[in-house]
């Protein structure tokens, strides 16, 4: 699936399903919710806390796709292409750091 069509079928599903978007502020609650859910996992299970058996049952890879939900809810909202902003992105990036982190030290 491209990201355009992830977009399309968000588009879609809210359309069908969910009546409308949350307003943009919401949505930027709940991905921030989201992102916390995430961060749990991450520092529980590969980080230094300790994993509590409640948090064994939770599913990275889903925790992952809410927050791709509501960031491709905010770019429905807002205009954003996610495939073409992706590409500009990593254009800069290669530009910026071509060589940047071959030359860190730190990541030796």
């Amino acid at each position: 699936m491209t990201l355009q069509q992830a977009q399309h079928q968000v588009d879609n599903w809210i359309k069908k399903h969910g009546v409308r978007y949350f307003n943009e502020l919401t949505n930027m609650a709940i991905l921030t919710e989201e992102v916390g859910e995430l961060a749990r996992i991450m520092a529980r299970r590969y980080g230094e806390q300790s994993e509590k058996e409640k948090d064994k049952e939770m599913d990275l890879a889903d925790e992952m796709a809410d927050v791709l939900w509501v960031l491709i809810c905010l770019a429905n909202q807002t205009g954003v292409d996610l495939a073409l902003a992706f590409q500009k992105n990593l254009e800069k990036k290669t530009n910026r750091d071509q060589q940047r982190h071959q030359t860190n030290p730190k990541l030796r």
